[in-house]
């Protein structure tokens, strides 16, 4: 595969067009009590690494609310918006769901009122995709959460971040989700964080069903 820049490795081991939510949305953010968490892996080493991309979406979100990811519940940086809590696990990302069964034990949310964030190695670059359930795919920090609040039926939205080779080893793909990403993708990243930023209004505004509609690609 190609050579990429890379940060260092974890101690733990894209874009169809749809219209973006309204201003007007942005300010009314009203559901019942929910939690959106992105995952990702704490420090400056990994702030720009394709395994961060939720975390990426969930500062987003924080900025159109005018509110921020600063305060540490249940080793969790968040924000709090309306009726809505803001969470990016500073756990690393294979040990994500010890925070997030703190938080919803702490915070009273129920599983289905939980919408997970992650970047997703088996969609291609750009695009996502909103489930309301299902298995953890692979993705350990997925797993973590799964493990931790002994239920799939936990809604998630996966950030496309598939490289155009089509099989790498363990060892390769640890590599390749640690990097950074390439100079000419970044327009597409910035393209997804932002839509991905709307799906999750969506998710807050419509439900699951509507946005899955609205949404995967």
């Amino acid at each position: 595969m190609a050579r990429r820049q890379r940060s260092r490795k974890s101690p733990n081991r894209a874009v169809s067009p749809v219209p973006s939510m309204t201003d007007e949305v942005h300010k009314t953010v009203v559901a019942g009590d929910r939690l959106i968490v992105g995952l990702g892996n704490p420090g400056q080493d990994y702030a720009e690494t394709r395994h961060n991309l939720g975390f990426k979406v969930v500062a987003r979100l924080a900025r159109r609310w005018k509110t921020a990811l600063g305060r540490l519940e249940c080793n969790a940086l968040v924000g709090e918006a309306t009726e809505v809590l803001l969470a990016a696990p500073q756990t690393y990302m294979n040990r994500s769901g010890y925070a997030v069964r703190c938080l919803v034990e702490g915070r009273g949310v129920e599983p289905a009122d939980i919408l997970v964030v992650f970047d997703d190695v088996n969609l291609p670059l750009g695009r996502l995709r909103l489930r309301p359930g299902g298995g953890p795919g692979g993705h350990r920090g997925m797993e973590s959460i799964v493990q931790n609040l002994q239920t799939e039926e936990i809604p998630r939205l996966r950030l496309g971040i598939a490289p155009e080779e089509t099989e790498m080893s363990s060892d390769e793909l640890v590599e390749f989700v640690l990097s950074v990403f390439d100079t000419d993708e970044r327009e597409t990243v910035e393209l997804l964080i932002e839509r991905a930023a709307d799906a999750c209004e969506s998710w807050l505004q419509e439900g699951t069903e509507a946005t899955m509609n609205r949404f995967n690609g």
